[in-house]
């Protein structure tokens, strides 16, 4: 009697754990996978891995974490299957990256963003003024790097007053060379000092200062950033870009594509999140704009991702069925 009990607690066992993995729903066998994405340390990325990881969790069932690393390490990361997805490979960056994709050592899946740019700015209040400040235009003629040497006087250097200063790219990048030379090629340094900042945050620093002071300024910076997100400077307008005449500074500087790839293991497991990531496309200016939240706001990454998939539904709505968006919106409100 006790081996017929025993045989049969045994049967109802294996059935009720045959039923239980039966049941288990593909979103569901998902909590169990951690989707890993790649960090490479600057603000935009780690934004869009928060919204991209808000929709893995909330509509596809999975947990998600982040694997730092810089850009070489990263881009070989997910080709070796130890990073899923790149939210923002900015491609122009890998000498190999194309050759890469055309090899099948990883998948492009999806273009972020393509309308970057960088380059010398100025405030908008410079050219056009700003009733609402009382700052009538100071250069209302300004428009291209070349017309700079017409307004040296307005850009005075505060340490030196026979000329004015322009603030150049960040020392030991590779475009802070590029932008010297377009320094030189027209002729600025007759009339201007040339200013290397050590730091992102120095750059930043002063033109955060001058801008709420009113006052000109001239400075090479890049999109997309919370600086440009939250302040109206105007990129001044170069000749046309040609891949050699740039790198003599010559030319204005190309957009990049920053494209989202994942590893090819990872595109062969889930097609519908790959099919999302595919659809996936913001803007420069969107991406600035989030920063700019985050930057006012004191918001982490993911809870900007959330107010940016609320505040953008009719876009998002294109990344994602009608009922994974019901599902997104039922989770994160």
């Amino acid at each position: 009697m006790k081996k017929t009990i025993r045989i049969t607690g045994l049967l109802l066992a294996m059935i009720v754990l045959a039923g239980s993995l039966v049941g288990c729903g593909a979103g569901e066998q998902k909590q169990t996978k951690t989707l890993r994405f790649a960090d490479v340390g600057w603000d935009s990325i780690l934004f869009h891995n928060a919204v991209a990881g808000t929709v893995a969790e909330t509509v596809f069932g999975y947990q998600w974490t982040e694997v730092s690393g810089s850009t070489p390490i990263t881009h070989e990361a997910v080709k070796k299957g130890e990073i899923d997805v790149h939210m923002e490979v900015w491609s122009d960056n890998l000498p190999d990256y194309n050759a890469d994709i055309e090899a099948g050592a990883l998948k492009e899946v999806g273009v972020n963003f393509d309308d970057n740019a960088q380059g010398l700015y100025v405030p908008r209040y410079v050219i056009e003024g700003d009733p609402e400040r009382g700052i009538e235009p100071m250069a209302p003629n300004l428009k291209t790097v070349a017309d700079l040497k017409d307004y040296a006087s307005l850009f005075k250097d505060p340490e030196d007053s026979s000329k004015g200063i322009i603030y150049g790219g960040i020392a030991g990048w590779e475009i802070t060379q590029i932008i010297h030379q377009k320094y030189l090629y027209y002729g600025l340094d007759k009339t201007y000092n040339y200013i290397e900042p050590g730091t992102d945050a120095a750059t930043s620093a002063v033109l955060v200062a001058a801008y709420d002071r009113g006052e000109p300024v001239v400075a090479y910076y890049w999109e997309p950033t919370w600086l440009l997100g939250k302040y109206d400077f105007v990129l001044l307008e170069d000749e046309p870009y040609d891949p050699e005449l740039f790198l003599e500074g010559k030319t204005q500087c190309p957009s990049v594509r920053v494209t989202i790839c994942t590893s090819n293991d990872f595109y062969d497991s889930d097609p519908e999140y790959v099919a999302f990531l595919s659809k996936y496309h913001t803007t420069s200016a969107l991406t600035s704009e989030a920063l700019a939240y985050i930057e006012e706001t004191g918001a982490d990454y993911k809870t900007a991702a959330k107010w940016f998939l609320n505040e953008h539904r009719d876009m998002v709505e294109t990344w994602l069925t009608a009922e994974q968006a019901d599902t997104l919106y039922a989770a994160i409100g």
